[in-house]
């Protein structure tokens, strides 16, 4: 028996559709998101649920209430929660800029509505007993730094409509810290960005994967945290980098994302580069998973913050091969399982 049964630990969905399409790989269908997941076992451990993204082919954003009782039962026939949603908040999807024009932004938060509105439905299913919706800003760094005033502004007012509307359904909608997202791509604009906003329902979405390049300065160099002559062999200093990096997003956090990186970036598909998602098991990889995730896990003076209730891998752009092989879903639970056995805690139930 497993000492500690929190947080729970979740796989994702999105990397079944992330980065595919006409101009990389076929997507993989949400059915054999679950059976991939459901089937992971570590010496009698298994997911406990995962997260979904609010998008075909894995859930129309526009899903009626029976479609979305599908999907509810789809989980709970392999002993499965859903956890946090993303909401399809690009153009493209339906969405648009929350910088861009006033249609644009009106988009951006139609589309939130719409996937709190399913994660809604889901709570009241009883099938997501946690779990967050997440947003970015949809627009590139490049167009942010044209007025970084003024964008932010622009930015902080479409989250916190979409804050609102959020409030109405009870949801918390957490801003991805990820290198590719103007105003949201390095550690003090990120600050800025959710300070700005305003709202008690906004939070901080940290990404392992992603978080690590923020201590890079990549796209974002003024705010670079590690020396520019920083070597990867050099571990103290990359421990000191993600605390300091961790005391000022982790009040913000609210949703945890464990993943590998090897310091690179890489994009897939139409989605822009960003922070490298590697093997839980790749020798390259630059973090020490389990003791890095208690940087995000535990308070300054260590103490457990028990404020995420399930943590989530995140395996984005992964090819189609590496993600049918049950290999790859063992050796992520595995790791996910040291990281629950090191910051985890028990509740009855």
């Amino acid at each position: 028996m497993q000492p500690n049964n929190y947080p729970k630990l979740h796989n994702a969905s999105w990397p079944g559709v992330v980065g595919k399409g006409p101009d990389s790989e076929p997507p993989i269908d949400i059915d054999t998101m679950i059976e991939l997941t459901a089937n992971a076992e570590v010496d009698g451990v298994k997911f406990d649920g995962f997260d979904l993204f609010v998008a075909d082919p894995h859930l129309d954003i526009n899903a009626s209430d029976d479609a979305i009782k599908r999907m509810a039962e789809k989980a709970a026939a392999k002993d499965l929660e859903i956890g946090s949603l993303v909401a399809p908040i690009w153009a493209g999807t339906g969405g648009g800029s929350a910088m861009g024009t006033a249609a644009e932004r009106k988009q951006f938060v139609g589309q939130v509505r719409k996937a709190c509105k399913i994660g809604n439905t889901l709570r009241k299913l009883g099938i997501r007993p946690n779990g967050v919706v997440r947003i970015d800003s949809s627009i590139d760094p490049e167009s942010w730094a044209k007025d970084e005033v003024g964008n932010t502004k622009l930015i902080a007012q479409t989250f916190r409509e979409a804050c609102d509307v959020a409030a109405d359904y009870g949801e918390l909608l957490a801003a991805e810290g990820e290198i590719c997202w103007g105003g949201m791509h390095g550690w003090k604009t990120m600050l800025n960005t959710l300070e700005a906003v305003d709202r008690p329902n906004i939070g901080f979405q940290a990404d392992m994967a992603h978080t690590l390049l923020y201590l890079l300065g990549y796209n974002k160099e003024d705010e670079r945290i590690l020396p520019k002559d920083f070597v990867w062999e050099d571990r103290a200093s990359l421990t000191e980098g993600l605390k300091n990096l961790t005391a000022a997003l982790r009040p913000w956090t609210i949703d945890f994302h464990v993943a590998q990186n090897d310091g690179t970036v890489f994009g897939a598909g139409s989605h822009d580069k960003t922070g490298r998602h590697c093997l839980a098991t790749d020798p390259n990889g630059k973090l020490d998973i389990a003791v890095d995730a208690g940087h995000w896990l535990r308070d300054e003076n260590g103490i457990l913050t028990k404020k995420m209730r399930h943590i989530c891998w995140d395996g984005c752009m992964f090819s189609n091969e590496v993600m049918m092989q049950a290999k790859t879903w063992n050796d992520v639970l595995g790791a996910m399982v040291k990281v629950r056995d090191k910051h985890g805690w028990y509740e009855a139930e």
